[in-house]
């Protein structure tokens, strides 16, 4: 196969602009309704990976990976009683397991107050709160962030021109 190092170089920057910013994103909130970080115990920051790029038969190959639920938040779930979902995923009879909700919950220090917005001693255990949490994200699901899909997007439309002007190069110096 052609040696095309500029090309690579080309991909390879693709790739971390990605991860860079899909990193960002996770910790600064997405878009303009920024509600705060989505990276509480940067598990999911950290499993951001991007491989360096394959050479294979049919060409070059570029991989990203991320832990599994990193999907569901990108590209949503849709509930049982409605929401939105740009993957097809949705919850039909098991709902979302309540151990990481209840570690969010406990370290967001999440509290439920009564009807004029006072909190209430004895009044929602985290438990409780990582319940109700599940529970509704059972029934309306998770809105799609694209934390991972704007980036993807956003460097893959200004990569055609870049990646023809490094192909282009490539060649020149063959």
């Amino acid at each position: 196969m052609l040696d095309l190092i500029k090309t690579k170089q080309e991909l390879e920057d693709f790739g971390k602009y990605i991860v860079q910013q899909a990193r960002t994103n996770l910790t600064k909130g997405i878009g303009k309704k920024k509600k705060g970080s989505y990276n509480v115990n940067k598990r999911l920051y950290d499993s951001i990976i991007f491989y360096p790029i394959e050479e294979t038969e049919k060409g070059l190959r570029i991989r990203f990976d991320m832990e599994d639920y990193g999907m569901f938040l990108d590209r949503g779930v849709r509930g049982k009683k409605g929401g939105k979902s740009l993957s097809g995923f949705s919850f039909k009879s098991k709902m979302p397991p309540r151990e990481p909700i209840f570690e969010w919950a406990k370290k967001r220090r999440i509290k439920l107050r009564d009807e004029k917005g006072q909190f209430k001693k004895g009044w929602g255990t985290y438990k409780s709160i990582a319940f109700l949490i599940q529970r509704s994200i059972f029934r309306k699901g998770i809105k799609p962030s694209l934390f991972f899909t704007k980036p993807f997007y956003r460097a893959f439309d200004r990569l055609p021109k870049e990646l023809a002007q490094a192909l282009v190069n490539d060649l020149i110096t063959l």
